[in-house]
């Protein structure tokens, strides 16, 4: 019998569960990968698990892209009769995605307990269908394993038990630990002359590429940017349709910038570790550029992740051009955020998850390999 059923669906999820799934490896619970297909680009996920040494899916649901609604309920279609016939003990989901919620949803309904790992995040954002899934998972997870203390007081606030709400740290910065000396130098994606000293772009909210104002207003301020430093930017396909849509194409041949590809998870943290500055208006890229020492600026008006803010490197600055250029000017002059590593963030927050998750087994009397 299968005790846990560990689901995926899009590439932030990719390298929360390689941590998670070592640990229960080592720990001797056994465990299913189901990949939902949410994120379904066959190159960049063969990419991605081969970077994070994440096992093959034993299980493809194959939903592919759709609305928010018909993706949701696809997932749900496909993922029942998994469920029934697998039987675990538990589903662990990850993360903020579609396939985060559909998953839940079904298990909930089925009486099949419920872990959510990085529970407790909040923007307070209501339009940011992350935020949606993050709080409806939080209420009908079993357990509730949290990255920093401030979640802990948001279910509180929210009613959650608080005995259900483990604080176990970041299980993001366990991959970025593992895979640091790996790292794909940044000479080897950029070129040497421009490794010498550059910054990095990362854009894909629909908030910053949906509307053509504020993309155009976000891409002209990062020209500025780069006419005195480089910046890298690697392209994700939704922002470049949005930009070919938009008939913003200029924008990216200004002089400094460096159109890439998406990249693999171990040139991509190559590129973050040695940059100057880093904009993006990702969460997970706000934790690892503070567990990088790495200053950041989110282009967003808020974030769920304050240990990043308050104790970190990032520095949240909207979309207003004249914060963004004043920032990243203090930055390049030696300013900005020297930020210290907050708690837990140490690179084992996979086997504190493990060795709780051993116990409430154990108390269910679910064999354990």
């Amino acid at each position: 019998m299968t005790d846990i059923l560990c689901i995926v669906g899009a590439r932030p999820n990719f390298m929360k569960i390689a941590p998670v799934m070592k640990a229960f490896v080592a720990a001797g619970i056994s465990a299913k990968l189901v990949h939902t297909g949410q994120h379904y680009d066959a190159a960049m996920n063969e990419q991605f698990f081969a970077d994070l040494g994440i096992p093959h899916p034993d299980i493809n649901l194959e939903v592919g892209s759709g609305s928010h609604a018909v993706q949701t309920a696809e997932i749900m279609r496909r993922f029942e009769p998994v469920l029934l016939q697998e039987k675990p003990a538990a589903i662990l989901v990850v993360g903020d995605v579609n396939s985060t919620i559909a998953c839940a949803l079904v298990a909930s309904k089925l009486g099949v307990a419920v872990i959510h790992v990085e529970a407790g995040l909040r923007s307070y954002d209501r339009s940011m269908p992350e935020e949606i899934n993050r709080v409806l998972t939080d209420q009908i997870s079993d357990l509730l394993f949290i990255t920093e203390k401030d979640a802990a007081h948001n279910l509180a606030r929210e009613g959650i038990d608080g005995a259900r709400v483990h604080f176990v740290g970041n299980v993001m910065i366990d991959t970025l630990h593992h895979n640091l000396p790996h790292a794909v130098p940044a000479s080897a994606t950029l070129g040497a002359d421009m490794a010498r000293s550059y910054g990095v772009l990362t854009l894909h909210r629909p908030s910053n590429v949906d509307d053509r104002d504020t993309l155009a207003g976000l891409l002209e301020t990062v020209a500025m940017i780069a006419a005195d430093l480089p910046i890298a930017f690697p392209l994700h396909p939704r922002t470049r349709a949005s930009i070919e849509r938009s008939g913003l194409q200029a924008w990216l041949e200004k002089p400094g910038i460096r159109v890439l590809p998406p990249l693999g998870y171990l040139a991509m943290l190559g590129l973050m570790k040695d940059a100057r500055i880093v904009l993006t208006d990702s969460g997970g890229i706000q934790e690892e550029t503070t567990a990088l020492g790495v200053p950041c600026l989110t282009l967003r008006h808020n974030t769920e992740r304050p240990a990043t803010v308050d104790e970190g490197t990032n520095t949240i600055v909207g979309t207003d051009r004249k914060a963004i250029l004043i920032a990243a000017e203090d930055i390049l002059n030696g300013g900005g955020k020297a930020g210290r590593i907050p708690e837990y963030w140490d690179g084992r927050a996979a086997v504190r998850i493990a060795a709780i998750l051993l116990q409430w087994l154990d108390g269910r009397n679910y064999a354990v390999a």
